[in-house]
């Protein structure tokens, strides 16, 4: 745990922990007398290479066997932790079957005490859809729908490598989970690695777009609360997914009223504290809000993600299933 037992630090820490904000060793020698850097025209700095890879290991949602259990015990702790290293030795496993499978594919995070990304509800959990929500939910498609491929439509924005959206975005994936921050006066950008999307929020006080004006990753426009950038965005599309759609996650929708809250506040030299609370009353009953621990990586490096460039699997899916139906069409 990031404890750091300084008198002058306890106000803070029973803050960080009330809010659900997670303690370790590693950040409490990155606070120890750790001033916050500004930037030449003021601003608190927050600059820096931030993936997320470590977080790989804790889910979104917590499994609903812990309940309201926010961190998990040291038994349960060394069972996670165990996990992910087997996991993480199947790239050698691979190299001396040569095979190449999920451990030349994935990335297996670190162990974290969190049970879940999710810290409000108290149960980690998303909260319950709407009626329409479920009914947009069971109406989503994407390449891990069990149907036939006939179209574009038949895929989500993810698979035609458009976006991940918004706040799938800031959250870890199996691979290429890298965030970069940079900083300019009147604007703050955010580099993503997957998609190669960049988010330009400017902290000047201008307002939101118009309502007409409705973009992928949605319209963000950011402001400093003491050391904190505090980041709102609005004016969505509602066509892209809440959160990553997997084999395993019921898919969830979002319409135009969808509102996220992020709040970035740096802790140390390496490290930062990521908050963000999601609203849509349109398919969810409630909000909710999410934590990660971010650490800053300057030797990761981004490389190009080229998704669309020589990407000829849409297509494929396509033409394969049509040729099967037409193949069972001629058989009758």
């Amino acid at each position: 745990m990031r404890l750091f037992f300084s008198l002058a630090l306890i106000g803070g820490v029973a803050l960080a922990l009330t809010q659900g904000l997670e303690a370790s060793t590693a950040h409490a020698a990155d606070k120890k007398a750790w001033v916050q850097p500004k930037t030449p025209w003021g601003d608190p700095d927050i600059q820096g290479m931030w993936p997320v890879t470590h977080l790989n290991g804790t889910p979104l949602q917590r499994d609903p066997k812990y309940g309201t259990q926010r961190y998990l015990t040291d038994k349960e702790f060394a069972e996670r932790n165990a996990a992910l290293k087997k996991r993480g030795g199947l790239y050698n496993e691979e190299i001396e079957t040569n095979k190449i499978g999920l451990g030349h594919w994935a990335e297996f995070g670190e162990a974290q005490r969190m049970t879940s990304l999710i810290i409000d509800p108290p149960n980690g959990r998303l909260p319950p859809l709407t009626a329409k929500g479920e009914a947009e939910s069971k109406a989503m498609r994407s390449s891990w729908s069990d149907i036939v491929f006939d179209g574009l439509e038949d895929f989500n924005v993810l698979d035609r490598c458009i976006t991940r959206g918004l706040p799938a975005s800031m959250f870890p994936f199996m691979y290429n989970s890298g965030i970069q921050i940079f900083q300019s006066p009147g604007y703050v950008a955010i580099r993503l690695e997957i998609i190669h999307e960049t988010r330009i929020i400017p902290v000047d006080g201008r307002a939101h777009l118009p309502g007409e004006v409705r973009e992928w990753l949605g319209d963000s426009v950011g402001h400093w609360e003491g050391n904190t950038l505090v980041v709102e965005t609005t004016n969505f599309t509602g066509e892209v997914p809440m959160t990553i759609v997997g084999p395993r996650s019921k898919p969830i929708p979002t319409s135009k009223q969808l509102k996220v809250v992020e709040r970035f506040t740096r802790t140390g030299e390496k490290t930062m504290d990521y908050q963000v609370t999601v609203t849509d009353p349109v398919v969810m009953k409630g909000s909710w809000t999410a934590y990660e621990p971010w650490q800053r990586d300057p030797t990761y490096r981004i490389y190009e993600y080229a998704c669309h460039e020589g990407n000829e699997t849409i297509r494929d899916y396509i033409t394969a299933f049509r040729a099967e139906a037409a193949k069972k069409k001629a058989e009758k």
